[in-house]
């Protein structure tokens, strides 16, 4: 479930330490940052396309966020959280996996936990303006402080220069995987209820909830 995970790197992705980083690089991602704290909700559609040497696929997905709460989709797979628990639904396996916000698994991390997880131990870097489809955007390199721990040797990041938002996000894993996810939707500050982030048994008939 690194695909979901992720995806709340891209909507919800902070960092507070900016020693050694060139200025260009930090005010962007200050502004960034404090922006995104100022959403009160965000939903977004988004393409993810993974890469190796056995995988070659693109997937759509949506996710919403509201404070701790989360929801996402991509493929066979949803995924809903409440702050506290974490409901991860297999439409295909017709099975329902039940953990805690918190518990040790690295592909099940909360948005909270992202925002914290991403605030130190990498460096990063302004490459370039570039312009997409008639839009400017710039690039910022990631690189991790500590690469012989780090999940993901180069993270690299598009920002929109006039909407002050992430457009995409590249991750190059350490055992040469790509994974590239594409906002294709970015809305904020829309009404969301509590009751879309919950998991309600009667909408899955027939569904095993494992604990």
């Amino acid at each position: 479930m690194r695909l979901f995970s992720t995806l709340f790197l891209l909507i919800a992705v902070s960092f507070a330490s900016f020693a050694q980083d060139d200025q260009k690089a930090k005010d962007i991602v200050v502004k960034l940052t404090n922006k995104t704290k100022t959403y009160s909700s965000i939903y977004v559609e988004f393409t993810a396309k993974i890469k190796n040497s056995s995988i070659n696929e693109s997937t759509k997905g949506k996710g919403w966020l509201k404070g701790d709460k989360y929801k996402a989709q991509l493929g066979e797979y949803n995924i809903l959280s409440n702050g506290s628990k974490v409901w991860t639904i297999s439409t295909e396996d017709k099975e329902v996996y039940v953990s805690n916000v918190g518990d040790d698994d690295d592909d099940m991390i909360n948005p909270k936990e992202l925002l914290t997880k991403w605030e130190t131990g990498y460096r990063y870097k302004y490459v370039k303006e570039e312009v997409i489809g008639g839009v400017k955007y710039h690039r910022i390199n990631l690189f991790p402080k500590d690469p012989k721990n780090a999940k993901y040797h180069t993270v690299t990041m598009l920002v929109n220069s006039a909407k002050n938002q992430i457009y995409q996000v590249t991750l190059k894993s350490n055992d040469g995987t790509k994974s590239t996810y594409t906002m294709n939707v970015f809305k904020v500050n829309e009404t969301y209820s509590d009751n879309l982030f919950i998991f309600d048994k009667r909408k899955y008939p027939g569904y095993e909830v494992i604990y």
